[in-house]
């Protein structure tokens, strides 16, 4: 509860909350917010305008825009969500092992770490992809197996510093287990550096899968998803250039809400950054309110 009040006193912060939430809802409920089956076609309205029915028109079979926006949200955005959270729990139960215990399992497992680094994220990504074909599935393993490294590194970092308190010390001297100091010791104190992280990640999936959607190698016809729908318009986009506008906005509105609230929840986790922000303002104010005195006189 602190936390989420921390974010609301960010204007920025809320609105970006609000849009990520509400696009989650929408989602996760597509059937009751679509008004149209998502793939039904009717020729007859090919290319139609904007209308009571139809609120962003139909595409080149006739198929209702705004129905297949929203349920284009599940692959671009609930999906994606899906595989962050399992890069997240997978990488970060391998970095707490390393920075915990340490010794050879650390230098086994950073090892491969540093292995699956050195190679670019989007690259692998393409050759994951490519190796087993087109897919949401085939996509959705490859984030897993690309993103877990960087959570694992990043998090083995922060267990190291927490493993060395005081009060971590004091709790194996009790006898307390190490699951046990893991889970109620350092679990809490790494959690703010996973969420950061992930909300950070977030923001790159959404616009992989909508890149590699428009490639051709993402999302299958005849399902609906934001990047497969401006590859279905870039044969028009000259002649009816808002078919791509819709999806494309989409994909600007989210990933902006999305990094906006990353920084948002980077500053409200790390009080550090907070004061440094304050200090900032008020040195920036007392230089604005010098300038209009010296103006004045």
């Amino acid at each position: 509860m602190k936390l989420l009040k921390r974010l609301l006193k960010d204007r920025l912060a809320a609105a970006s909350l609000a849009v990520v939430a509400a696009t989650l809802l929408i989602g996760l409920f597509a059937p009751l917010f679509a008004p149209h089956p998502p793939n039904e076609a009717n020729m007859e309205l090919r290319f139609a305008g904007v209308s009571w029915s139809y609120w962003l028109g139909n595409d080149h079979l006739g198929r209702c825009i705004l129905s297949r926006l929203i349920y284009g949200i599940r692959p671009s955005v609930l999906w994606v969500l899906a595989a962050l959270g399992a890069a997240a729990c997978f990488g970060a139960a391998l970095g707490f092992v390393a920075g915990y215990f340490r010794g050879r399992i650390d230098a086994i497992l950073m090892r491969v770490c540093d292995a699956m680094l050195s190679f670019p994220g989007y690259v692998m990504t393409l050759a994951i992809v490519g190796m087993l074909g087109a897919g949401l599935a085939n996509i959705l393993l490859a984030f897993v197996v690309m993103k877990w490294a960087w959570f694992a590194r990043v998090i083995r970092t922060a267990v190291m510093q927490y493993a060395d308190a005081d009060y971590v010390k004091f709790a194996k001297v009790l006898g307390m287990g190490h699951f046990g100091i893991m889970r109620r010791h350092i679990a809490p104190a790494a959690l703010p550096e996973i969420a950061v992280i992930a909300s950070s990640a977030f923001g790159s999936m959404i616009l992989q899968i909508s890149g590699l959607s428009f490639l051709g190698l993402g999302i299958e016809a005849p399902h609906a998803e934001w990047g497969m729908m401006m590859n279905e318009a870039r044969s028009v986009m000259f002649t009816r250039p808002e078919l791509m506008l819709a999806p494309g906005l989409a994909i600007i509105a989210v990933v902006s809400a999305v990094n906006f609230l990353s920084d948002a929840l980077q500053k409200a986790l790390d009080p550090k950054l907070a004061v440094s922000g304050k200090r900032t303002s008020v040195f920036a104010g007392g230089i604005k309110r010098g300038l209009r005195k010296k103006e004045a006189a």
